[in-house]
Order: structure tokens, then C-alpha cells, then sequence
């Protein structure tokens, strides 16, 4: 109430200062951060010929932060004095004198004429500075229970609202709230709110701006947290943002898979997770094995997280959505940045084009063989140890020469957008990551002489090729209009194609008294996949309290997997092709301002089992009061394509998508279930939200080698299986969340527990491998001045695994024997418990008029040693157990700069 008294305060202000022609003819425009009020005073007076009077004691170490564009003299003044204790007085058109406001003369002012009551209004919500729309941003009538959110292209629409001089509260993450007052003379289907990050950025007729600018919101929706790619740059990391890595640190989302930027999500894995970029899904998410995300966050704007209950609009996956909108570029001016850290280096320009109408953005990123990137690489690969290999016709061991590795990755976004009007905005976003290793490497005679001496009756030459590479491309070309103020439009027709290749073989030639011994072994993948999409969706507000969102989603997939041994042993080869039409219907509906309900109903025909799959959803939320509310929400999902990994955890990146065949793979399906409960006040939100999901027709796939006939026929044969089974996933999510501050962050807490039951695999259900009991994390960010300091701290209990209890030998067709393990119960133990503390440091500041940071991190700050996985080998009749560990203290540097 006091906060909201000051605004009306503030109004009153510039509405009784007598906001004559005189004065409104001078226009403002001024951008200060945290800057004195007599350096101020001295900009104004040169930049805008204004003279002030006033006594030196009652401006003394009073700080002004604020931005705006061409406002009135007496709006920007009171924004700038907005919290001083000053008042003012004008006198003509530039001359103004200062006071404390204690000595201020009562004034009586005029309310303002209110001409319109019960209307609608609509518009759009914009970053101030860029012009970027914002996305799921949300809109409250202040004093009413009338609220609601802008769509994906940032447009907005109210109605009912009282009279045309309402205040509008604005809130979206990362981005200071914002209060803006109706005015009578107003076009109301045509509102620009425009918001700020670092200052008050105030349109026409803003009042204030409240400090919020917190880096993530829980409080949006059913398992719904809404991320700010702007804000996380406090957050410890490599020395950029990285999006997806940001995600494992909120509640329900596994933080200790470290050699993954997949998420598992509440018990679920990375492929049953659906996430789209502008539209387009991306199937791998990852960079140098999972250690870095695939995606440049200054190439997104919005990303919107879906952890379990999302609504009939997403289909196709079980677990979770994320659906990350990438930014259209800046339509007010011309900007540009880049970034270097220890790993990588990346560069962004954006423009307008055609007046504002069009916005291009172009963002780049590439790493480089530093040795911090090679630190990382060798800890996921061991690439540069020195290996033996023992050749039974040599009779003697020889070594491999070391080799350094020529690895990168790289990717790259585009996006242009041009808005026809009001009403129609045309984008074209691309993006394309990708990863490239080679790790071939050569012995020739001279090679093995060095390590064995001069033996001029051998001649020997090996070469192995290593090659791999990885990544995905993707393009959307949507199409939005705004018919009215009650329906919205959004066409997308997209592309996206995730590939894999490792060509891994070596040859061998060795020449001894005139015999040659040959060999030439190796392996061959390649796993193509091909997404062809057309979208509809439709925003349809039947009133204020009921909104109809519906849609048609046609999806085209064409799989390619081969695994070729040898060159002439095909152990896989599949070309699955499908075709998926869905329609999906969603309604939400407001009774009474209290109870908020969202059915939806999915159908989906797939065209591979030629069956329709039918998936009901259901919403509910209920606010008790303004801080407390209830929340609850179930419904069934199928998945059709599917990732399945391999058991060489040492063979690099060894999954393949494949789509499902409802008889070899099954359709994967999962029922939700979700309950909670949140107490949100103005700088602290608690949440709690219980689930359960019912999984059934999972899949995982085993080759190994074994024996087939009898007797000499006995041959070793290499064989594939799929196994089916099903799960149950349950547990509970914890959240406290400051939101406000200087001091920000969050603590959270997950419960939880993965079973899986696969009668082929285990006679007893058994624990998955993503089954993390317990994960508690902090997440904290202060500053102070112009440092950012950022801290995260994570604690799991271990993952299970299998282990060998045993061995035996077996003697080949040539007289040589082999070793086998014998395996314990599936996943029967449990590694060690998982923690680490992250810290970093950034300092802020300027060159000339732009903006730039530098800053350290540091990752896992004690180095513990928290294993990844372990080898086992048989020494001397004895097993021996290796445990490889991920990475321990690593610090980075990085320094960014932007124009604007």
C-alpha cells in the first residue's frame, strides 16, 4: 500500500506542477546509473539549457539512477527525484529550483477526467533500450484482479478495464518492474510498455519502476520457471552464459551430471525432454561431451521451462519443454559485443533495417585448442595417455605414439525479422552447432624403431583414423498476425536435421621375412536425422476470464542409423520415416478471480503404428488469497522418437535416435501427476510441488559379444538387443527464492526416486541410472558497486550403477583366451555422493560509452574428486577398479564488451 500511495504520490507531482505548453515543449532524454545529482544537474544544464537553484547541503550524496526517452520537464523530474526526499518548482520553461520536500506548499490538484470505463486494451511489451519484444511478460491492472501475459511475439490484450486512468504493473524476469498510468488521449490498441534491465526506462506517461531483476520465476505456472538469459551472467560458468547449465540448477533438475548439459528432468532423461528453438526442436544439446551446452546465449531472449504437466500445445516428448525464443535483433540502433574466455570466443552484431521496421541479429561462438580447453578435453577422454597393444604374431608388445587431438566446436544464430505492420511480423531464424574431433594418428618404421631399436628385418606401419563429428541444423520461418483484439495467429514451417558420424579404424602392416601380416579393423556410425514441421497455433480470448488456444502440428521425421564393423559386418542399419498429425485444443477459464482451470485435450495419429493416441490434460490452480496459492495438474503424453544409448561409456558420444515401431521399440507413454503449493510476498517466494509419473514402454539396448553353435561351429558373434520395460518416478521439489535485493538467489531441494522394471534385464525392479535420491542446491548472487559475485553449491547422493562380482575365462577357436565379467544386480550399488562449490567474480564498467566486464571463475572450488565412472581389468587374477573422475578445480577468465 505505502509503494502504491508513492506512485499515486508521484502523479500528482507532475499532474499539479502545471504541465503547461511551456513546459511540456522541453523533452528529456537521459540515461544516468548511479550518478550524483550535481553531475546530473551539470548535464542537464549543458545538454538541455536548464538552470537550477538550490542549496548545496540538500543535494549532498543524493544518487540518481534513471533512463528515459523525450519525456516532460516535470515527468523527468520526478523521476529522477523519485525516492530523493527533493522537490521542485518551475519557473518559465528551464528554470527550476530544488527543495527538501518536507518545505513544500500542499498543493491541490485536479483529478484527472476519466472519459472511457469498461474497454479493452492491447499493445506491446518491449526492452526500452533494443526495441526486442518480451515475451511472457505480465500485465496486472493495479488495484484489480484483472491481469494477464504478452504472447510470444511480446503483444498483449486486457479487457474490462475500469477507466482510462488505471495503473498498469509490468513484471518480467530479469527486467525491473514497471508501473504505467492510462491516459485519456491514449490509443489503447496500440500501448508500447517499454522495460529496462539496469535503470528506470519510462515511456510517455511510466510513473516508476520498482527494482526486481531476478534471474529466474517459479511462481508463472504448474512446473513452469521462467529464465533470464540476461541475468545470468552472475551465475559461476566458463565464462559465458550458458543457458542450459543454468537450467541444472533449479529444483527437480538433476545439477550432478556433469558430463551431460542434457537435463533429467523429475526422473526422466534428456531425450524425453522436447526443446525448440524459434520453434524448431533440437535434438542434441550438447558441446566437447556434454561439458558445454550447444546454444550462445546472446543469441536468446526468453526461455520458458516446463518440468512436468505442460498444457496440449507441446507433444511429443514425456518428460518435460523447453522453449527458448531467440532475439530478433535491435530495432532501435546499431549494437555489437563480443566475449573471450579460456574456452571460446564469440561475437554478436544486431541492426535495424527500413526504418525499425526489420531487425537482423547475427551471433557467433568458436572455441580454441587453449590449454584449458585441452585440461577439459583430456578429463572426458583420456586422449593423450600412452597405450600398449599386444600383437600375437609379433609375439611383443609395441606402444602408440601420443597424440594431441584437433578438436572444436562451434555454432552459430540468425535471425531477421520485419514487422508489416502493427498487426503481421514475418521472422526467419537459422542456427546451426556443431563439434569436430580428430584423434587419428600414424606408427610408421621410424615411429617403432624409436621405441624398440633398429630391426631392419621388420618393416611396420599403422595408421588409425579417429574422426567424429556431431551437431545440428536448424531453421523456422514463422509468420504472426493479430486479427484483432481478441485473436492471434502463429504459422511456423521449420527444419531441423541432428547428425553423427565416427569413422574409427585402424590398419596394420607388418613385413617379417618375407610374410606379411595384415589386419584392418574398425567401426562405422552414422546416425542422420531429419525433422520436417508445420505449425498453427491460435490465441482466441473468448472474454477476460476465458482464453481458447487451439492449433494443428504436422510433424515429418526420417531416421538413419548404420553400425558397420570392419567394413563388411553390419550390425545396424535402419531408416525409419513416420509421419505425426496432431490437434490440440486448450481452454482456461477464471471463476469467481480465484479458481483458474486449464483443460486441454491432444490427439495425435502416428503414422508408423497407424493408431490415434488421445492425451488429456488438466490444470488447476486456486489463490486462497494474494500470497498463497494452490496447484495441481495431470495428463498422458506419447513419445514416437526415441534416443538409445549405448553401454561404451568410453567410445565418446554413442547414442542414436531411432523411431519407435510399437513391436521391436515401443511407444513410450507417461501418465503426470502433480500437486503443490506456493507463498509468494514481494521478496520471497516458497514453493512446493509433489509428482509422480507412470512410465511405460521405455526402451534400452544392449550389444555385446557371444557364443553361437556348438562344438567347431562355436563362433563369437556380435549381437543387438532392445529390451522393453516400464517406471515409476516420484518425489518432491523444495524452493526459497529471494527475488529482490542485492544479495539474490535461491535454495532448493529434491527428493526423489527412479524405478525401472525390465523383466528381460532384471528379475526385480531396479533403480534407474539417472535415480538420484537426494540434490540440495544453493544458488546466491550479490552486488556490491560495480562487482557481480556469483556462488553455487550442490550436493547429490550417488547414482547406482553395476559392477563385476567375478570373472571366468574363455579359450578361443586360435588357442587364446579371453576374460569375461561376471555382472552384479542391475544397478545394484551406488557411487559416492556428489558436491562441489562453484564461485566467480565480475567488475562492470565502461569504455567511453560502452559497456564491458571481466571477470574469474571458478569451478569446484575444494577440488573433489566426485566420480564419473569406473574401469575394471583383470591383473595377475585380481580385478582392478579404476574410478575416473570428473573435473576438479578449474578456474577461467573472460571479458565481454558491448557497444551499447
Amino acid at each position: 500500500m505505502k509503494d502504491f500511495l508513492l506512485l499515486w504520490g508521484i502523479i500528482l507531482v507532475f499532474s499539479s506542477s502545471g504541465l503547461t505548453q511551456n513546459e511540456s515543449d522541453v523533452k528529456i532524454s537521459a540515461s544516468y546509473n548511479k550518478v550524483s545529482l550535481d553531475l546530473v544537474m551539470l548535464n542537464l544544464e549543458i545538454n538541455h539549457q536548464l538552470e537550477f537553484e538550490y542549496e548545496e547541503s540538500d543535494i549532498k550524496d543524493v544518487i540518481i539512477t534513471a533512463s528515459f526517452k523525450k519525456q516532460p520537464l516535470p515527468l523527468a523530474l520526478a523521476i529522477l527525484l523519485n525516492g530523493s526526499g527533493l522537490g521542485y518548482e518551475i519557473e518559465g520553461k528551464r528554470k527550476v529550483t530544488l527543495f527538501p520536500e518536507s518545505e513544500r506548499k500542499p498543493k491541490r490538484s485536479a483529478p484527472l477526467t476519466v472519459n472511457r470505463r469498461d474497454f479493452g486494451i492491447s499493445g506491446v511489451i518491449k526492452d526500452g533500450q533494443t526495441g526486442e519484444t518480451l515475451p511472457f511478460a505480465n500485465v496486472l491492472v493495479l488495484g484489480t484482479s484483472i491481469a494477464g501475459s504478452s504472447n510470444v511475439d511480446g503483444f498483449f490484450s486486457l479487457f474490462n478495464i475500469p477507466s482510462d486512468t488505471v495503473l498498469l504493473q509490468v513484471s518480467y524476469v530479469g527486467y525491473q518492474n514497471l508501473i504505467f498510468q492510462l491516459m485519456p488521449d491514449m490509443d489503447m490498441e496500440a500501448l508500447e510498455l517499454d522495460m529496462s534491465v539496469d535503470g528506470v526506462n519510462l515511456s510517455q506517461v511510466v510513473i516508476s519502476a520498482t527494482k526486481e531483476g531476478q534471474m529466474l520465476n517459479a511462481s508463472t505456472g504448474i512446473g513452469r520457471i521462467s529464465i533470464s538469459p540476461i541475468a545470468l551472467a552472475q551465475i559461476p560458468s566458463y565464462g559465458e552464459k550458458d543457458v542450459f547449465r543454468s537450467l541444472q540448477l533449479l529444483p527437480g533438475i538433476s545439477g550432478s551430471n556433469e558430463s551431460s548439459s542434457g537435463l533429467y528432468v523429475r526422473g526422466g532423461t534428456p531425450d524425453q525432454n522436447l526443446v525448440l528453438f524459434d520453434g524448431f526442436t533440437v535434438y542434441h544439446v550438447d558441446h566437447l561431451f556434454g561439458f558445454f551446452s550447444a546454444f550462445n546465449a546472446n543469441a536468446i531472449k526468453d526461455v520458458q521451462l516446463y518440468k512436468g504437466g505442460f498444457e496440449s500445445k507441446f507433444g511429443g516428448r514425456i518428460s518435460s519443454v523447453v522453449d527458448m525464443t531467440g532475439k530478433d535483433g535491435n530495432t532501435e540502433e546499431l549494437n555489437m559485443g563480443f566475449g573471450i574466455s579460456m574456452l571460446s570466443f564469440n561475437g554478436f552484431v544486431e541492426s535495424p533495417f527500413l526504418n525499425g521496421k526489420g531487425s537482423v541479429l547475427i551471433a557467433g561462438r568458436r572455441s580454441f585448442q587453449s590449454g584449458f580447453y585441452s585440461n577439459i578435453f583430456d578429463s572426458y577422454t583420456e586422449a593423450n595417455e600412452t597405450s600398449t597393444e599386444v600383437n600375437q604374431n609379433l609375439g611383443r608388445r609395441f606402444a602408440q605414439q601420443e597424440v594431441q587431438p584437433t578438436t572444436y566446436f562451434y555454432d552459430l544464430n540468425a535471425k531477421i525479422s520485419y514487422r508489416f505492420s502493427d498487426d503481421d511480423i514475418l521472422s526467419l531464424s537459422f542456427y546451426n552447432g556443431e563439434d569436430n574431433l580428430d584423434n587419428s594418428r600414424n606408427v610408421d618404421q621410424n615411429s617403432f624403431n624409436r621405441f624398440f631399436g633398429d630391426n631392419s628385418a621388420l618393416t611396420f606401419n599403422q595408421e588409425n583414423t579417429d574422426l567424429t563429428n556431431w551437431g545440428n541444423y536448424g531453421s523456422s520461418l514463422k509468420y504472426s498476425h493479430r486479427w484483432n483484439n481478441k485473436m492471434y495467429s502463429n504459422a511456423n514451417i521449420s527444419y531441423s536435421n541432428y547428425f553423427s558420424q565416427r569413422d574409427q579404424s585402424d590398419v596394420t602392416n607388418i613385413v617379417r621375412n618375407d610374410s606379411l601380416f595384415a589386419n584392418n579393423r574398425g567401426t562405422y556410425e552414422n546416425n542422420d536425422l531429419r525433422d520436417v514441421s508445420f505449425k498453427l497455433d491460435n490465441e482466441y480470448k473468448i472474454s477476460q476470464n476465458n482464453q481458447l488456444d487451439f492449433g494443428w502440428q504436422t510433424v515429418y521425421n526420417n531416421i538413419e542409423y548404420i553400425f558397420t564393423q570392419n567394413d563388411t559386418n553390419t550390425i545396424i542399419d535402419r531408416q525409419d520415416k513416420g509421419v505425426t498429425n496432431s490437434l490440440y485444443l486448450n481452454d482456461r477459464h477464471v471463476f469467481n478471480d480465484k479458481f483458474i482451470t486449464k483443460a486441454g485435450l491432444r490427439a495425435s495419429h502416428y503414422s508408423v503404428s497407424n493408431k490415434l493416441y488421445i492425451e488429456p490434460r488438466l490444470h488447476m490452480t486456486y489463490l486462497l488469497d494474494e500470497s498463497i496459492k494452490l496447484k495441481a495438474a495431470t495428463g498422458q503424453y506419447y513419445q514416437f522418437a526415441n534416443r538409445i544409448i549405448r553401454e561404451d561409456i568410453q567410445q565418446g558420444s554413442r547414442d542414436f535416435w531411432i523411431l519407435a515401431d510399437d513391436e521391436t521399440v515401443p511407444i513410450s507413454s507417461a501418465w503426470h501427476y502433480i500437486i503443490g503449493a506456493s507463498y509468494e510476498v514481494k521478496d520471497w517466494l516458497f514453493d512446493v510441488e509433489g509428482y509422480v509419473k507412470d512410465l511405460s514402454g521405455l526402451s534400452e539396448y544392449s550389444s555385446r559379444y557371444a557364443f553361437s553353435g556348438t562344438g567347431r561351429d562355436r563362433v563369437l558373434e556380435y549381437e543387438e538387443s532392445f529390451y522393453t520395460g516400464d517406471g515409476m518416478v516420484k518425489g518432491i521439489d523444495f524452493l526459497i527464492q529471494r527475488k529482490t535485493g542485492k544479495l539474490t538467489g535461491w535454495l532448493s531441494y529434491t527428493l526423489g526416486e527412479v524405478k525401472y522394471d525390465f523383466p528381460e534385464l532384471s528379475a526385480e525392479p531396479f533403480y534407474a541410472n539417472q535415480d538420484v535420491r537426494h540434490e540440495l542446491k544453493l544458488v546466491g548472487s550479490y552486488q556490491y558497486k560495480s562487482f557481480d559475485f556469483g556462488m553455487t553449491f550442490i550436493y547429490a547422493s550417488g547414482r547406482p550403477y553395476s559392477a563385476p562380482t567375478g570373472f571366468y575365462e574363455i579359450e578361443l577357436l586360435d588357442g587364446s583366451t579371453s576374460d569375461y565379467f561376471e555382472i552384479s544386480d542391475k544397478n545394484g550399488l551406488r557411487f559416492d555422493p556428489y558436491h562441489r562449490l562453484d564461485l566467480s567474480a565480475t567488475y562492470n564498467f565502461k569504455l567511453g560509452t560502452s559497456k564491458a566486464n571481466i571477470g574469474l571463475s571458478m569451478f569446484n572450488v575444494y577440488n573433489r574428486n566426485n566420480t564419473w565412472y569406473n574401469e575394471y581389468d583383470i591383473i595377475e587374477g585380481e580385478i582392478l577398479e579404476t574410478k575416473v573422475s570428473l573435473l576438479g578445480l578449474t578456474p577461467s577468465l573472460f571479458f565481454n564488451w558491448t557497444l551499447r
